[in-house]
């Protein structure tokens, strides 16, 4: 499950930058559509990640990693939110440098903790 939980990652943070470059170059309908599969992604991701927390980090609680995971968790939904902000303000046309900064803060939270903190990695 672990692997598909960072294949799904990889695939939104893919599906991110294009939508991205795409409501950038004003190609709406192309944008529209790669957003809404970027939106099913995302249900890959909280679906895998909660399997992930439950089964492994709070099967047997133990209270400094149990703590981190639900925090990773928290900090990936954060994430997912960062990543729909980004591309809503594009697609209206308004700045996003809020938006990236959000991103960019959550996305190094969830990199420490997943790869650094956590003991489930590679």
């Amino acid at each position: 499950m672990l692997h598909m939980h960072v294949t799904s990652w990889i695939l939104g943070i893919i599906l991110l930058l294009v939508a991205f470059f795409l409501y950038k170059q004003g190609n709406e309908k192309g944008a529209k559509i790669v957003h809404m599969i970027l939106r099913l992604m995302y249900l890959f991701i909280i679906f895998t990640g909660g399997y992930l927390l439950f089964d492994v980090y709070l099967a047997n609680f133990q209270m400094p990693l149990g703590a981190e995971a639900i925090t990773k968790g928290l900090a990936g939904i954060w994430l997912i939110g960062a990543m729909e902000m980004v591309l809503t303000k594009t697609k209206k046309g308004k700045p996003a440098t809020s938006a990236w900064v959000q991103f960019a803060i959550a996305f190094i939270l969830v990199l420490v903790l997943g790869y650094i903190r956590l003991p489930l990695s590679f």
